[in-house]
């Protein structure tokens, strides 16, 4: 991957101990067991837990779309069930795609739940284009967390 991918996060756990190339790794892995018979676009993500165990999820598709469980959250899902809390950094890939596909505006906000605004986000997907950037530039005003004044 070309683009720099040194990113610090204020945690316990940061992608300076962990390569993002890693953790797109697992989160290309992930995707491989994606449930999309519809739409045919698989997707994998990769959580980085502030205690450096990796959480991945796939999307599971429904034929109703709007039940469809997005990779994201189906980390999410996936590391609160094994009792984290905090994530430092989030991989996505979307294989099907020539170019990246980041987390949608439900994932958005759910991630913002458990991660820092500072936490990395990078996701790209089959081309050679990638997103670098990180959770508060994808969710700028996370009024919920402003509101009550939550971390």
């Amino acid at each position: 991957m070309s683009k720099n991918l040194a990113f610090t996060a204020s945690a316990l756990y940061t992608v300076e101990t962990m390569d993002m190339n890693a953790l797109f790794a697992a989160a290309q892995k992930a995707a491989e067991a994606a449930y999309a018979p519809y739409s045919r676009f698989r997707v994998g993500a990769a959580l980085l837990s502030s205690d450096g165990a990796v959480y991945t999820g796939c999307n599971v598709e429904n034929r109703s779309y709007g039940l469809t469980i997005c990779a994201e959250r189906s980390a999410v899902v996936r590391a609160v069930s094994d009792g984290k809390r905090s994530f430092t950094a989030l991989a996505i890939a979307t294989p099907d795609s020539a170019s990246p596909v980041g987390p949608c505006g439900a994932c958005r906000q759910v991630l913002s739940e458990f991660m820092p605004p500072e936490a990395p986000v990078f996701f790209a997907g089959a081309g050679p284009e990638q997103v670098s950037t990180t959770l508060g530039i994808l969710y700028p005003y996370d009024s919920l967390h402003d509101f009550f004044n939550d971390p």
